[in-house]
């Protein structure tokens, strides 16, 4: 179905270990508004879009949703790299290391685990669109938390294009609102 390209949308890098950092990133990896409930909302959602442009716009945003997944997993990767157990007992991440050791696990920054709850599919594509336009806004303003969070340059880096990547996709979305909403009043649905 997609053409997997072995290397990551955005290069990720940064100054040394961070684990305060790390745990912090676990919102965007799996919590509510994270990159991995966007890319399972969207690609839920295109199936009943009434336009074939609709169907489309889901299906990219919804890949790339996974690609920024692979972005903050790399962040989270690369900040706990190379940590000795003593530095993890000390840190946020004690309680994920006890239950995953060092792999990654969806979970949101309190360490609550990654839901179905969190994706939102309504079945009607005026309401969808509109959650669509409210969680890139949310996934937006987190970003923009995250990097006030952090003085690593090349994170601030990552996570900025992160942001403005949410900014293009709510831009998106309001476009092929547009477009629904003129399709389904052509069609007297209103």
């Amino acid at each position: 179905m997609w053409i997997y390209e072995k290397k990551l949308q955005y290069p990720v890098h940064v100054d040394g270990p961070d684990l305060r950092l790390a745990f912090i990133l676990y919102e965007q990896y799996g919590g509510p508004d994270g990159e991995l409930s966007a890319g399972v909302r969207y690609l839920n959602q295109r199936y009943y879009m009434p336009i074939k442009e609709a169907e489309g716009i889901l299906t990219d945003i919804g890949t790339e949703e996974f690609a920024h997944w692979e972005i903050i997993a790399t962040l989270i990767f690369k900040l706990t790299r190379g940590v000795s157990e003593e530095e993890i007992k000390k840190s946020p991440l004690a309680a994920h290391y006890v239950n995953h050791g060092e792999a990654l696990f969806p979970h949101d920054a309190s360490g609550n685990a990654w839901t179905a709850a969190y994706i939102q599919a309504k079945g009607d594509p005026i309401a969808d669109l509109h959650e669509d336009m409210a969680a890139e806004q949310k996934a937006r303003a987190t970003y923009e938390h995250l990097i006030r969070m952090t003085d690593d340059p090349g994170v601030k880096d990552t996570l900025k294009f992160l942001r403005e990547r949410e900014i293009v996709h709510f831009q998106r979305f309001g476009e092929t609102l547009r477009k629904v909403f003129e399709y389904q009043e052509s069609k007297r649905f209103y």
